[in-house]
């Protein structure tokens, strides 16, 4: 039977699984293998960065359902500088080869996300060209009349 060690820095559990915290109890040989696999998939920067492999892994989580997966995923994605728009873009790719249900998982995910406070506030978005006013914008007012100064007034 395993015995529980106390588990070293680069095990923790960046995405909040509490299941993988409580399985690596059970195993820590395990639980130690898995968290270097993690450190080289996800866990540093290569030639793509810790931000872009974060999209890539909500992407396949969405196209299989994983609501919880994919909200931690976009909080470490935002955790390295990914904004609510790349988010919203990356789940959008993702519903071509995953269909309407990646999207709807990751909409969900990312809505949760914005009710949690994940995102500073933002301004309103311009309206869409089409519907800006076409309407003919009121004439403009005569220019002022030139100034006198330096003359004096005639009677």
């Amino acid at each position: 039977m395993p015995t529980t060690t106390p588990q070293p820095d680069d095990m923790h559990n960046p995405y909040g699984y509490s299941e993988m915290d409580w399985a690596a109890q059970l195993d820590p040989a395990y639980a130690a293998a898995r968290s270097e696999v993690r450190r080289l998939s996800v866990g540093e920067e290569g030639t793509l960065s810790v931000k872009v492999k974060e999209l890539v892994v909500m992407g396949v989580l969405a196209s299989r359902g994983l609501q919880y997966g994919v909200a931690a995923h976009m909080r470490r994605a935002i955790e390295y500088g990914a904004t609510k728009e790349e988010l919203f873009e990356a789940i959008k790719a993702a519903a071509v080869p995953g269909g309407g249900g990646a999207y709807s998982v990751g909409v969900r995910a990312l809505q949760e996300l914005e009710q949690d406070g994940a995102f500073p506030p933002s301004s309103p978005p311009p309206p869409a060209p089409s519907q800006r006013s076409t309407a003919t914008p009121p004439p403009s007012a005569p220019p002022p009349a030139p100034s006198r100064r330096g003359t004096a007034a005639k009677r």
